[in-house]
């Protein structure tokens, strides 16, 4: 009886884990590169920033730019946040 129930406790953990991963891309898994949770973490950064009026305008207002143009410099950021990726080792 203890058997089967750790079982299904595991089988259950593990389905809701792949449920987060496909769910929310930004979760990782064993084999992500610290380039690419970087990379998650900036954009997900700035399209928080993006998202959310108050922050834009704080931005604005201290770089003395206007919100659209601090909206368009955050999303052109989104392309590559953390610069051109490392090279592959095969």
């Amino acid at each position: 009886m203890v058997r089967h129930v750790s079982s299904e406790l595991r089988y259950t953990a593990n389905t809701q884990l792949e449920h987060l991963h496909a769910r929310y891309t930004g979760t990782g898994h064993a084999d992500l590169t610290k380039y690419e949770w970087l990379t998650h973490q900036h954009r997900d950064t700035l399209s928080s920033i993006v998202g959310h009026p108050t922050l834009t305008s704080y931005l604005a207002l201290a770089d003395g730019e206007a919100v659209g143009r601090i909206k368009f410099e955050m999303t052109e950021r989104m392309l590559q946040p953390c610069g051109p990726p490392p090279p592959k080792d095969d």
